[in-house]
């Protein structure tokens, strides 16, 4: 897998967040805003988090993005042992970069992320690696 250090994109991006609630997810989609990232949330449990619509899978993603736009990370939040069936949707959806967060493990789901030509970063926390570019 890449470098973690190299990773995060400077640049503002689209990214849905998977497992998305009020738990430390929630900061971090909030945190990862104020950098001037647009957040979509993908949980089934709330119509909208933070000002952006909620979608309840990956597949209705294109019913809230705008003209043009695209996803360029999928941030998980999920147990472990959802991880296998979000990498077999990204790998469907042919998405770019899955970002498993601190805590969510699954190797042999990642390395079929990277197989597959998806750049896959696991058990490390997107904000922390993007705060530090500040730095």
């Amino acid at each position: 897998m890449p470098s973690h250090s190299c990773c995060a994109p400077r640049a503002p991006s689209r990214s849905w967040t998977l497992g998305r609630s009020h738990r430390p997810s929630h900061g971090v989609a909030h945190a990862l805003q104020r950098f001037g990232y647009r957040i979509i949330p993908v949980t089934p449990s709330a119509e909208s988090i933070l000002g952006e619509p909620a979608v309840p899978s990956l597949d209705q993603l294109p019913e809230v993005l705008g003209r043009g736009e695209r996803v360029d990370i999928v941030d998980v939040f999920r147990r472990p042992e959802h991880v296998a069936g979000i990498v077999t949707d990204c790998i469907r959806l042919k998405l770019p970069a899955l970002w498993l967060q601190e805590g969510v493990v699954d190797q042999a789901a990642a390395e079929r992320a990277v197989q597959a030509g998806i750049f896959t970063v696991m058990d490390l926390c997107l904000f922390k690696v993007r705060a530090a570019l500040r730095e």
